[in-house]
């Protein structure tokens, strides 16, 4: 869905709106769920002893904590306080030096030039207003410096989980957050500030110690954008929605036993700031 937002009123309530969607059920439950991807896509980065990286919308700290533990200077910035929360927390634990600021992807808190890196892994796709997103990276990253997306793709499990789900409850008005997902839109989003541009589809697991309803369950209960799409439903609705995210998640299951294994597929962007 792409859908224009006309004034100011309109993208303070939307925000509002996606801010209490990500705080809503505990996304950290998730986070654990796709954690090793997380690890893999700052291994493949080989960060630099001391380079400044900041990680956009890093909900509990999945970037954040392995980009610390290569020895980067870390700060992560999120519009949900309950999450940087538990990103401090799970900082303090391993005794990591770690920033996390509250913020958003469309008005980055941080001067000019002010990262080497910046990451982003499922999450500053969701901001509703992509060219700002886009702007931002390039204006905090320094030249030379790179950019590291990874973003659901339209055509992967989670895009075609999206698409059932909004059958049953439309999205917000504004651009699809799967489009970060799609080469083109990325690319004509990124050249005029990025160069060597690059793109991988990659695949991430998920499994669950459980069959795919419960995993559906799993996901209504503690993913924000699921758990607000289910409240917002009567029980019909419900029923329906519970019904196809089942048959989804069955058709996709690579498991043989009791157990849950997803293949996710998204689209890793990599782009230096010129």
């Amino acid at each position: 869905m792409s859908a224009a937002i006309h004034s100011l009123s309109e993208i303070i309530g939307l925000k509002a709106k996606l801010k209490g969607v990500w705080m809503s059920g505990d996304f950290d439950k998730i986070a654990q769920v796709i954690a090793q991807g997380a690890e893999e896509f700052i291994a493949r980065l080989e960060l630099k002893p001391g380079s400044r990286v900041l990680d956009i919308a890093c909900g509990t700290g999945n970037l954040s904590v392995p980009a610390a533990r290569a020895g980067a200077r870390v700060t992560g910035v999120d519009i949900a306080p309950n999450l940087l929360h538990t990103a401090r927390r799970r900082a303090q634990a391993e005794s990591l030096d770690i920033r996390f600021d509250e913020g958003d992807a469309e008005d980055l808190p941080y001067a000019d030039a002010s990262f080497d890196e910046v990451v982003t892994m499922f999450g500053a796709m969701f901001a509703p207003q992509p060219r700002l997103v886009a702007e931002e990276m390039a204006r905090v990253c320094r030249s030379g410096g790179r950019i590291t997306m990874a973003n659901w793709t339209p055509t992967g499990f989670i895009g075609r989980m999206f698409k059932v789900t909004s059958r049953y409850a439309p999205p917000p008005s504004m651009p699809s957050p799967l489009l970060w997902g799609d080469e083109a839109t990325a690319l004509e989003r990124l050249h005029v500030d990025f160069r060597d541009i690059r793109f991988m589809r990659r695949i991430l697991f998920m499994n669950f110690p459980m069959k795919p309803a419960e995993a559906v369950e799993f996901f209504r209960t503690w993913y924000g954008p699921t758990h607000r799409a289910f409240a917002s439903l009567d029980e019909d609705g419900q029923s329906a929605l519970r019904t196809d995210l089942e048959r989804l998640w069955r058709e996709h299951n690579c498991a043989e036993d009791d157990s849950t294994s997803i293949a996710a597929e998204y689209l890793e962007v990599t782009a230096i700031r010129v």
